[in-house]
């Protein structure tokens, strides 16, 4: 939904910020909305965990908005205390919707002067492309309305593995990550993180990606989770001396914004087959960067997931899939 900026010198920073590069958020707000919502997301969600030294990255460089010759944020210099202020003063992305942006932007620059400019940078800096998938086209085993096309390998990547595609062929697995990884990943590609500081969980079977067939896998790497339940007690109804309770299917109002800071997310990738991909029963590891690229990113809200016993190598999932991903270009 934007044009990434590929280059983050000082010099290149300034020249965005004169020609106006950096200025299209009231476009991309508009157009793309849930998407921005996403990505003010997952910068919260990295700026305010205890690893954001390390996964934080990249840092933000904005332009001084009453200085335009100097930097009100500055990878050299970090303040993850102003950033945290000028990230609160954000307005929600809902509310930027509903009004005139004129208005809005007013509004943010009374609060925090370096908000707007910070909004800026967050929609500019991603270099993923990323597409909210209408209902029509949506995974529904997945179980969640906040389902997203995302392509984050970089056009040169993804021609190298069109081209090991052709020789080995490819499935699809799930890749779980904590929310606060994203914002990096967003940036600079889903990497082999094993045996680096960026890694978090051990790395039982070597270096590698790892990837699963089974959802419930990877769920357990983007946080905290609960199994969807297919029946919830909605209500409890008190007739003389007996509590009936109602188990109805309750399907929360679907909101096109999301409604909480306590996010859970998990990718579905597409995976070379080739020799190189080690897989151990349901644990899946890829040493080679190259032969993962994320397809779809699906994310819940306050604990829930999707369904457990997703397999993607079960024929019906696969066709699904294969439905859903037609119409896009991979």
């Amino acid at each position: 939904i934007v044009q990434p900026a590929v280059c983050t010198r000082e010099l290149c920073v300034f020249s965005f910020n004169t020609l106006g590069v950096m200025s299209g958020a009231a476009e991309d707000v508009a157009t793309g909305a849930e998407v921005v919502d996403l990505l003010v997301a997952m910068c919260h969600a990295a700026l305010e965990s205890a690893r954001k030294s390390i996964i934080f990255d990249p840092y933000p460089s904005v332009v001084d908005p009453h200085d335009p010759k100097s930097l009100a944020f500055n990878p050299k210099k970090r303040s993850y205390e102003r950033l945290q202020r000028a990230l609160d003063s954000i307005t929600s992305i809902r509310e930027i919707t509903q009004g005139p942006y004129v208005e809005i932007k007013k509004q943010m620059d009374k609060l925090d002067p370096l908000a707007h400019p910070l909004l800026q940078w967050i929609i500019s800096s991603n270099r993923s492309h990323i597409v909210k998938l209408p209902s029509s086209r949506q995974l529904k085993f997945m179980h969640t309305s906040h389902q997203f096309l995302l392509l984050s390998s970089p056009p040169a990547k993804e021609a190298r593995f069109r081209t090991a595609r052709k020789l080995h062929g490819s499935t699809f697995a799930f890749h779980g990550s904590h929310i606060e990884n994203w914002h990096s990943i967003l940036r600079n590609g889903l990497v082999n993180a094993s045996y680096t500081k960026l890694q978090l969980h051990g790395a039982a079977y070597g270096k590698g990606i790892y990837l699963s067939p089974i959802s419930s896998i990877s769920f357990g790497y983007s946080g905290k989770t609960k199994v969807k339940q297919k029946y919830l007690p909605s209500s409890v109804v008190c007739i003389t001396a007996k509590c009936v309770i109602f188990l109805l299917q309750c399907q929360p109002t679907q909101s096109r914004f999301l409604q909480s800071r306590n996010l859970n997310c998990v990718a579905l990738c597409e995976v070379i087959t080739s020799k190189d991909l080690q897989k151990h029963g349901n644990i899946w590891v890829c040493p080679i960067s190259d032969h993962v690229c994320t397809r779809f990113f699906f994310v819940y809200e306050d604990g829930q997931v999707g369904d457990a016993n997703i397999n993607t190598q079960d024929v019906r999932i696969q066709k699904e899939i294969l439905r859903v991903i037609g119409g896009q270009s991979t």
